[in-house]
């Protein structure tokens, strides 16, 4: 156990189930002390007793749509009160929405936006004074391996696109925050076998395609380890056999006439 991490506090957003849950558990390992969020508070709520049993560390659930600003203040505040200080942040919160450009319904374009790249930034604001004033600090960002692809996955480009300004915004601000010991980390997992990717199509019908959350898990312990002059800016995990590539890309793509 990594001694200098033992008794830190850590949110964790999108924490009852699929990834969120996995990391929490992971992080709990560590001996850290955690908040959990998500809009879903019965299984947010079963998620930190398992953990807390499992881990013997304290274990926070806290109710919070990332999209509202007023429950990530309230997080925050809850955050503070019941542990004085956090120390690590883990933005994993997300939706996904699945559709060509033209018929993507217009609702889905804010929810996108507010969940998947507002959420963070909102958050990260919320947080990192205290984290200056502290000189320490720790941000995750759990952000796409669809952002490797050039052009962007097909059907998904809303979704991608706020992931590579999520993914631009984190390298900036590693640069801006270096000097005051805080760490900014990207992950940029490929598609999990979790509830989400359940619901896409033509991803999740070659299983062998997906990879497990333990990947993920362990690039969130290594982010948290590594020795405190380092800082590792990204992570892409990657399943050997994405579906980034076939079949939401199709190897042959039709190209208009010249």
């Amino acid at each position: 156990m990594a001694k200098d991490l033992k008794g830190k506090t850590a949110i964790i957003t999108g924490a009852s189930r699929g990834i969120g849950k996995a990391i929490a558990s992971t992080v709990a390992s560590l001996g850290i002390n955690l908040v959990i969020a998500s809009r879903q508070e019965g299984p947010l709520k079963e998620s930190a007793d398992e953990i807390s049993k499992k881990y013997k560390v304290e274990v926070l659930a806290i109710p919070c749509d990332v999209a509202k600003l007023e429950d990530l203040e309230n997080l925050v505040n809850k955050t503070k009160e019941k542990f004085g200080q956090i120390d690590i942040l883990i933005n994993n919160a997300g939706v996904s929405s699945q559709y060509p450009f033209e018929k993507q319904p217009f609702e889905d374009f804010e929810r996108l936006v507010h969940t998947n790249y507002l959420g963070y930034v909102r958050l990260i604001r919320l947080v990192i004074n205290d984290m200056i004033k502290n000189k320490s600090g720790a941000i995750i960002n759990l952000v796409s391996g669809s952002t490797l692809c050039d052009p962007l996955p097909r059907n998904f480009l809303v979704y991608s696109s706020l992931k590579v300004g999520l993914r631009a915004f984190s390298k900036g601000l590693f640069w801006e925050m270096r000097d005051h010991g805080i760490k900014i980390t990207s992950i940029l997992p490929g598609v999990t076998d979790t509830d989400l990717t359940g619901k896409l199509q033509e991803v999740t019908t070659d299983n062998s395609r997906l990879m497990t959350t333990e990947a993920i898990e362990n690039a969130v312990k290594f982010a948290l380890t590594v020795p405190a002059n380092v800082c590792p800016l990204e992570i892409a995990v990657i399943n050997q056999q994405t579906p980034w590539t076939k079949p939401v890309i199709p190897f042959k793509q039709e190209h208009p006439e010249k």
